[in-house]
């Protein structure tokens, strides 16, 4: 007679199932803990609990808070003898200045201070700045300064890309090294996939100093990846440098050769501000690369500048304390007087801003909002006009571009006030990605980046409420179910 076994078999797959429950209540713990903002938290939960596996995967991914976790430093560079005294020297001259200045910005000066506080953006006196429109400009711009090079090229971009534009880039480096120029170059490794090995070797092989931001295994893969380094900083010996949203590649050059029109925005700069951007340069080469870049003449040269602009340079990422890009935008917001014109590809605020944008425009502010009717990313851009309702019935004009893809990343206030950087208006970028805007105090700027948006305006849509509210119930559902994941976006 056969014996009956008394033991129990248990199902592999219930023993795998019950060990990733436990591990997402132990992570739920831990991110409860954290006290992050209520909606991101709830986001990460629902993914966490709804979608096994899958879940955890995205959380390991996007969702750790390194800023609060310090694995990025700063200290070191911040401690140099040399950029104390860059700091020292800028806040001596808003004490002298500061009741000149508060005539001069009115309520902005609170922006400008909050920026020093939380940021450390010094405020610059000796500048003078270029609007540059779309690639046309920026890169026969940027190539005449690298030709012009006599000591150092830095360059820190999010996308380069061994295109015809890339190509013309390479070219230029290779011949400034070659002739005894310094040329660094950081990019990151997931946005710039497309920049071949072979193009790499080339440049290595003429001695310009690459050094990739946080690889990757598989770049092509992981194309949302957190923590990417979304600058795009040029400077050229110190006294030049380009800052804004245009990227190292021919996608941004509007040459007739492709169907997509593509609408950007950059900015060159010249005087005591390239200080700050090489700073931010120098930040980045800390963190990449081991060697050791001193804080000298050579690189931060006196500027002899007579034009008065007064300019900072905002940074935030997981090396700062705080989402300082952001808290500038807020600032600015709700300082405003008059008017707030905005331009983003990605429009996803955070509860703070989508509150100062209805105040704003509830206490009779005209504020204005531009976004791409056709965009890069279906999800985001559902997760976008789920915002839009209520901002629309506090006043907000909203409106859709519909020449190209506005790519753009802009704000300006009451002709006074303007901001050209890499930041969208998103959590992406306010909190997980490395960013650098300009912000500067100028009514000439302003102006023209005003007239900049109300030429925009004429290839635009606006969106009238009664009919927003009318749609079918389809791309609602749609956007609401954007909504819930768009603080993970």
């Amino acid at each position: 007679m056969d014996s009956i076994g008394t033991g129990s078999h248990v199902d592999p797959w219930v023993l795998i199932t019950g060990t990733y429950y436990l591990i997402a209540i132990l992570v739920a713990v831990g991110i409860l803990l954290e006290n992050r903002n209520p909606p991101k938290t709830l986001a990460y939960l629902l993914v966490l609990f709804l979608f096994p596996f899958v879940g955890l995967m995205v959380y390991v991914l996007f969702g750790q808070n390194f800023r609060k976790r310090k694995l990025f430093s700063r200290k070191g560079l911040r401690d140099n003898k040399k950029v104390s005294e860059f700091t020292a020297e800028s806040l001596k001259m808003i004490h002298e200045l500061e009741p000149d200045l508060e005539s001069f910005l009115g309520q902005q000066l609170k922006t400008a201070k909050a920026l020093m506080k939380n940021e450390n953006a010094l405020l610059s006196l000796n500048n003078k700045i270029t609007l540059l429109r779309n690639g046309e400009e920026k890169f026969p711009a940027v190539f005449d300064a690298i030709r012009g090079a006599k000591h150092h090229i830095h360059l820190d971009y999010y996308i380069i890309e061994s295109d015809p534009i890339g190509q013309q880039l390479f070219d230029l480096l290779i011949e400034k090294s070659t002739n005894g120029v310094e040329v660094r170059v950081i990019f990151d490794d997931v946005g710039s996939r497309s920049f071949t090995g072979r193009d790499i070797k080339r440049l290595r092989n003429a001695g310009v100093i690459l050094a990739p931001f946080m690889p990757v295994v598989f770049p092509s893969f992981t194309s949302k990846a957190n923590y990417r380094d979304h600058r795009k900083i040029v400077v050229v010996d110190g006294n030049t440098g380009f800052v804004g949203g245009i990227n190292m590649s021919n996608r941004y050059q509007n040459t007739g050769d492709k169907s997509l029109y593509w609408r950007d925005t950059h900015l060159q700069l010249e005087g005591d501000s390239v200080k700050s951007l090489q700073l931010a340069f120098y930040l980045n080469w800390q963190f990449v690369h081991d060697e050791y870049l001193p804080v000298t003449e050579e690189y931060f040269p006196p500027s002899d500048f007579s034009d008065l602009t007064l300019t900072q340079i905002a940074t935030s990422g997981p090396d700062s304390d705080w989402a300082g890009i952001m808290l500038g935008f807020f600032a600015a917001i709700n300082n405003a007087m008059d008017y707030v014109y905005i331009t983003t590809p990605y429009f996803i605020p955070n509860e703070a801003l989508s509150t100062a944008l209805q105040s704003a425009a509830m206490a009779g502010v005209d504020v204005r909002i531009m976004i791409p009717k056709n965009p890069d990313s279906k999800i985001t851009q559902s997760a976008s006009l789920s915002f839009v309702k209520p901002l629309m019935k506090a006043g907000v004009k909203v409106f859709l571009y519909q020449k190209g893809f506005i790519h753009a990343k802009t704000m300006v206030v009451d002709d006074m006030l303007s901001t050209v950087g890499t930041a969208n208006f998103d959590n992406r970028s306010f909190d997980i990605n490395f960013e650098v805007n300009a912000f500067i105090y100028d009514p000439d700027l302003s102006l023209e980046l005003k007239s900049h948006f109300e030429e925009d305006l004429l290839d635009s849509e606006e969106l009238e409420l009664k009919r927003w509210s009318a749609r079918s119930v389809g791309p609602r559902i749609a956007e609401s179910l954007a909504r819930l994941i768009a603080p993970l976006l």
